[in-house]
């Protein structure tokens, strides 16, 4: 009988439950555990969002300037504009270009690019069939019938400068209207024979300052190739 009553009472202490200093032990490494694992997981997901962030602003300068490549690539000669094809005031870059209608006649497009309310927007002419059309899209504003397609927003700044042969970069529009009154006046000179007009600009340089950029990007551009 007393050795039943012994073996009972082992039982008992080896059966025991947790004591509160073990149960606050345990919690207290599960509370750490779990703020590790937040930790880490909120850092997955901000650099996710990062990530994502980064890819959609590349997909837009994308759009952004290889519209603009187009538009300088079909760039019209000043012969054809009657004035320089790119220009630049203040904010604003103007390009003349040839643009091509199926079943139709190759006609001229003045585009504009702009920044509105801190987007960069594209302001494009319809055709111009005629002189009179091309001047009046050159002295007006984007009135009826033009299109405006927004590129890019949180745009704080759009630069641009404009290569001029035997000059260099300039932002001046004096240079490139000074190299195309000398162009015109070699035509003059028997000895140039019908050689085209050369271009009054050749390169253009646009910059691009954003928000989520810590520095502008800038890209260059030829004209008419």
């Amino acid at each position: 009988m007393k050795t039943t009553a012994r073996s009972e009472r082992r039982r008992r202490v080896g059966a025991r439950g947790f004591t509160l200093i073990e149960l606050l032990v345990a919690i207290a490494i599960l509370a750490v555990i779990a703020v590790l694992s937040w930790r880490g997981l909120d850092q997955i997901m901000r650099g996710r969002t990062t990530i994502t962030n980064a890819m959609e602003d590349e997909r837009v300068f994308a759009q952004l300037f290889d519209q603009m490549r187009i538009d300088a690539r079909q760039a019209a000669s000043d012969d054809e504009s009657g004035q320089p094809a790119v220009s630049v005031s203040g904010n604003t870059l103007r390009i003349v270009r040839h643009m091509v209608l199926p079943g139709s006649a190759p006609r001229l497009q003045v585009v504009r690019y702009r920044i509105s309310n801190g987007r960069v927007v594209r302001y494009a002419s319809p055709p111009l069939g005629n002189v009179g059309e091309l001047r009046r899209a050159l002295n007006g504003g984007d009135g009826e019938g033009w299109s405006a397609v927004p590129l890019m927003g949180g745009v704080g700044s759009i630069s641009a400068r404009m290569y001029v042969p035997k000059l260099g970069w300039t932002t001046q529009m004096n240079d490139v209207q000074t190299a195309l009154s000398e162009a015109v006046n070699n035509l003059k000179v028997p000895q140039l024979g019908n050689a085209p007009m050369p271009r009054s600009v050749t390169g253009l340089e646009v910059r691009i300052g954003a928000t989520s950029l810590t520095r502008p990007i800038t890209r260059v551009f030829l004209i008419g190739e």
